[in-house]
């Protein structure tokens, strides 16, 4: 799927805030990452069903505002804002966790010389409540890493327009490239948990359960509790 992980892996830009919903705490995993390529086209990529399809899952259900959607074998959820081609938020829920997820698009340029507007930012935020045991266990890694995954997916699709092998692309979490992308990806996001004021050696110790989580297939019975076998984007998420 990709030649260089550690390059892709630095292609994205990770962030852990610490928030609340209704009294309740949150941590909110945000990841940015630029693609080659306008607003309008990496909108499309994110709302077409279609599309989603190619790169990330099959979508079903109404994708307006106030409509129910479901991923395949992944979460569901409601569509709460869409103000095109800027930015959208939904709901993210599996059974009975629910989550959000906010998504903005910003013009960039691609590099030197680029003009502004011919490459988008991305940045995507997924808050979740925090489920102590959880969290502690794994931390941002969890559900960060997951979308991290999915970003290579669409990276793929905009350089190339074509779909992206589904089956290579459940494997490669397992593979050498994919196993040294993951513990990038996870120490990224044990760096921004520490930035956020986790403790250090808890925070390395959650990224290095989550590197294990992701690479290593695991007996059906040794799963963490409530957490699905998929390892889609966005499907390991603590506390929901």
């Amino acid at each position: 799927m990709i030649t260089d992980p550690l390059a892709t892996a630095g292609l994205v830009t990770r962030e852990v805030r610490t928030g609340s919903r209704d009294g309740a705490p949150t941590k909110i995993a945000v990841a940015r990452r630029t693609y080659p390529t306008d607003r309008a086209d990496l909108w499309d990529a994110l709302t077409n069903a279609e599309r989603l399809s190619r790169w990330f899952l099959p979508v079903s259900g109404d994708l307006r505002v106030g409509g129910r959607y479901q991923v395949e074998g992944n979460a569901g959820g409601v569509v709460e804002r869409c103000d095109e081609p800027e930015s959208f938020a939904l709901t993210w829920e599996m059974g009975p966790m629910v989550s959000w997820l906010t998504v903005t698009l910003t013009p960039a340029e691609s590099g030197a010389g680029g003009a502004p507007g011919d490459a988008t930012t991305l940045e995507l935020a997924h808050e979740s409540h925090v489920d102590p045991d959880f969290a502690a266990q794994f931390g941002p890694g969890a559900v960060g890493v997951g979308w991290d995954l999915g970003l290579i997916g669409l990276g793929l699709h905009i350089d190339s327009g074509e779909a992206v092998d589904a089956e290579a692309g459940a494997m490669f979490p397992t593979t050498p490239p994919g196993i040294e992308f993951v513990r990038a990806a996870a120490t990224g996001w044990a760096d921004a948990a520490i930035a956020d004021g986790d403790d250090p050696e808890a925070a390395r110790a959650a990224a290095e359960n989550t590197v294990i989580f992701y690479t290593v297939v695991p007996e059906e019975d040794d799963q963490p509790a409530g957490e699905a076998a998929s390892r889609e984007p966005g499907s390991r998420e603590p506390g929901g």
